[in-house]
Parts: structure tokens; C-alpha cells; sequence
């Protein structure tokens, strides 16, 4: 268990360190700020005598405050230190190559290199529990006292921040950072539902018992089974549903095609799975 921590820890720092690169040495090169943290700490460089690392900790932690007093402590260890450990990473990438200049040589395809990178840092991060901190926090302070969902709630919190440029920057760029703030979520949304999403698989099968010892016992996943009945002629059916991931549903889709081409099968895309019940242990046999 302690390993399987550690390198749970190692695996987050790893996806951390991935978004603290990319915002160095390619959103800052852009100078085109994103609605994120990030974005907001360049701007605030613009007219504040420090570097965007220490304006990226300063707002961190009193957002984290902000989150401890209006939600609790439902962030967890891993929020904090990402919060932390982002802007910490930038500060010694600000050491290590003071002289930073644009990589691609081209404000928008550094941006591009941006969105992609951070999106592969935030994906190991989500796959594994954590966020990236932030707005995040301004997200759910909405979501729970003003009812906004969540999703929406991150997009306004975004398209707010990258606003904030028409204070400093000309109108240009002002439009350009909130068409790839934009951009940027939907790429994010892709990114977590390919990598780390699920599929909620609806079957109608003639070999319902067949079907349920595969989910069960080939591809190790739970099911449901419910009563059915169709509208048109009235007829009984049983519906097994499950939940997989990518793989699982790739080698259940062709399984089933093989087995029963002839199968009723619904999709449904899955942003998020919570299981808080307790598991009842099985009796032990007799002997």
C-alpha cells in the first residue's frame, strides 16, 4: 500500500511538472494568457514587480484558503500539493533557463504546443484523482453555493480571468485569449474523456447470460441487469449495463459482435464514476 502511494505521488508530480513546462516555455513565450491561473499570474507580471512563479504561488494558496473556508477540506493533500508544486516548479525552471525564449518562433503555434503538453500533464492528473488546483476552486465555490454545473462553472471562471487582459494587452490579443481559453477546454474535455473516461454500455441480448459472464468474468467489470419493456409491441426484455473504460470497450464491442451481431447496444459517455458504498465481503463457503 505504501508503494502504490508513493508512486501514485510520483506519477502526480510527473503530471505536474508537465503543466509547470508547458506554461514556462510555451504560454509565457506566447505572451497570449489562457483563463487559468496561469494565465492570470502573466498578466498581473505585466504591472507587478514579480516573477509570474511567485504571483502563480500567492494566488494559489489564497485561493486554497478561499476553498478551506467556503467548501472545507474536500480538496485533499493532492490539491494542495499541486497547488504548491506547480508554481514551485516554474521558480526553478526560471533558474535553470533565465534566457527563455520561444521555441516554435510563433505566438500561436506556441500556444497550440501548450494546450496539447499541459492537456497530457492535466489528464495524468485527473486519471489519478488530482487537479491542477486554481480555478478549479473558484468552480466548485460556484457550483455549490450558486448551483452552476461544474463544467460551466469552469468555463466562466476561464473566460473571466482571460478578460482581465483587456486591462494590459490590446484588443487582439484580448480576443485570442479567450477564443483559446475556449479552444482549450474542449481539447482538455477530449483529452480526459480518451484517456481516462467511461462508457456506460447498454445491452438487450437473446444471450443475456453469455453477455453477463463476459462482463463479469473475461473483462472483470460489475453489471446491472433491468426489466424492460418495449413500446411498440409490449414485449419483456432483460438489459444488462455496464461501466468500462476504453479498452474493455473495444474488446466488449467486438465480442459481441462476433457472439450476437444481432444485440440492441446503447453508448453513453461517462466524465465521471463515484462509488461510495461499502462492499458487503461474500460469505465464506462451508465446508
Amino acid at each position: 500500500m505504501r508503494k502504490n502511494k508513493v508512486l501514485e505521488f510520483l506519477i502526480i508530480t510527473l503530471g505536474t511538472a508537465i503543466v509547470a513546462g508547458s506554461v514556462y516555455f510555451f504560454l509565457q513565450p506566447a505572451d497570449i494568457p489562457l483563463g487559468s491561473v496561469a494565465g492570470l499570474s502573466i498578466i498581473l507580471n505585466k504591472v507587478l514587480p514579480f516573477p509570474v512563479s511567485a504571483i502563480n504561488l500567492t494566488i494559489n494558496i489564497g485561493l486554497l484558503v478561499i476553498g478551506f473556508i467556503f467548501i472545507g477540506r474536500e480538496f485533499g493533500a493532492k490539491t494542495v500539493y499541486t497547488s504548491i508544486l506547480t508554481p514551485v516548479l516554474m521558480g526553478v525552471f526560471e533558474r535553470l533557463v533565465p534566457d527563455r525564449r520561444s521555441i516554435m518562433g510563433d505566438p500561436l503555434l506556441d500556444i497550440a504546443c501548450f494546450m496539447f503538453i499541459c492537456c497530457i500533464g492535466l489528464t495524468i492528473l485527473f486519471k489519478n484523482n488530482a487537479s491542477s488546483g486554481g480555478l478549479d476552486i473558484l468552480a466548485k465555490i460556484l457550483n455549490k453555493y450558486l448551483h452552476v454545473d461544474l463544467g460551466k462553472a469552469m468555463a466562466l471562471a476561464g473566460l473571466v480571468a482571460a478578460g482581465t487582459s483587456i486591462f494590459v494587452y490590446d484588443l487582439r490579443t484580448v480576443l485570442l485569449s479567450l477564443l483559446f481559453t475556449y479552444i482549450n477546454g474542449i481539447i482538455l474535455d477530449h483529452f480526459i474523456f480518451s484517456f481516462g473516461g467511461k462508457k456506460r454500455v447498454c445491452i438487450i441480448s437473446k444471450k443475456e447470460e453469455e453477455v453477463r459472464r463476459y462482463i463479469l468474468d473475461t473483462i472483470n467489470r460489475g453489471a446491472t441487469i433491468y426489466d424492460v419493456i418495449g413500446a411498440y409491441d409490449g414485449s419483456h426484455h432483460r438489459e444488462i449495463i455496464t461501466l468500462v473504460d476504453q479498452s474493455e470497450y473495444g474488446r466488449l464491442i467486438d465480442w459481441l459482435a462476433k457472439e450476437d451481431p444481432d444485440a440492441f447496444i446503447s453508448v453513453y459517455s461517462v466524465g465521471e464514476v463515484r462509488d461510495n458504498s461499502k462492499r458487503v465481503p461474500k460469505p465464506k463457503k462451508s465446508n
